[in-house]
């Protein structure tokens, strides 16, 4: 794990959300893979875990990330990442309040707050306590059951509002990230929209060769970033 999270944050490009890989069985493979293949962030998402399950899947991921020099994060729970001694943790529109989280973890640890239209956005790009952001759903998605996408005008504006998500992360911005829906197919319209960073799940969860839709999404990220 990198000594600066805070930093690390800052030059991620390509995030990704997983489950624990209960049904394939190879969460510490599939973790290497993608880690070694350019993804920055990768966080453990999966509903109904019990703390302690949670606490014991995260050793995984903490593992992985100090193997690869990379961040991992917690969904959600606040708890759960402050006993599994977390780098970051990534809260939504309904979960603890940032001041509330901060409490529990302290400053060091990075926090990411989720967003799903432009007054939302807006209102968390001021928040005290944000690290980054996270723009969508740009499509509907099963990641997402009964939420409407946002569609490319939220990344549009969030491109206009935020310079964070742009090449160098000039100040005044905040880092953001386009996510919901995105695959192989759409990247170059979440680009074309504005966004250098994005979330992905099943485009890379579900691909063939994992690792290798990891590499193919880090280089296209990294070639518009230049």
């Amino acid at each position: 794990m990198p000594t600066d999270p805070r930093a690390a944050a800052n030059e991620a490009r390509l995030y990704l959300c997983t489950d624990s890989r209960r049904r394939q069985g190879d969460l510490a493979p599939f973790l290497d893979a993608v880690l070694d293949a350019g993804v920055d962030i990768v966080q453990l998402r999966e509903k109904g875990l019990e703390a302690a399950e949670e606490i014991r899947l995260l050793e995984m991921f903490a593992a992985a990330a100090e193997r690869h020099g990379r961040l991992w994060c917690v969904n959600d729970r606040a708890d759960v990442a402050r006993a599994a001694g977390a780098p970051a943790l990534h809260l939504g529109q309904d979960d603890l309040p940032v001041p509330v989280a901060r409490e529990i973890l302290g400053e060091r640890v990075v926090l990411g707050r989720s967003t799903h239209s432009p007054a939302q956005f807006d209102a968390a790009l001021h928040e005290p306590g944000v690290d980054y952001l996270c723009a969508g759903p740009i499509w509907v998605t099963p990641t997402k059951p009964g939420r409407a996408a946002a569609g490319l005008g939220l990344i549009e504006h969030a491109a206009t509002s935020s310079p964070g998500g742009g090449p160098g992360n000039e100040a005044g911005g905040r880092l953001w990230f386009a996510i919901g829906g995105i695959d192989l197919t759409r990247l170059d319209q979440v680009i074309e929209a504005g966004a250098r960073r994005v979330v992905v799940v099943r485009a890379i969860t579900e691909a063939d060769d994992p690792g290798g839709a990891a590499r193919v999404f880090a280089t296209r990220l990294a070639a518009a970033a230049s």
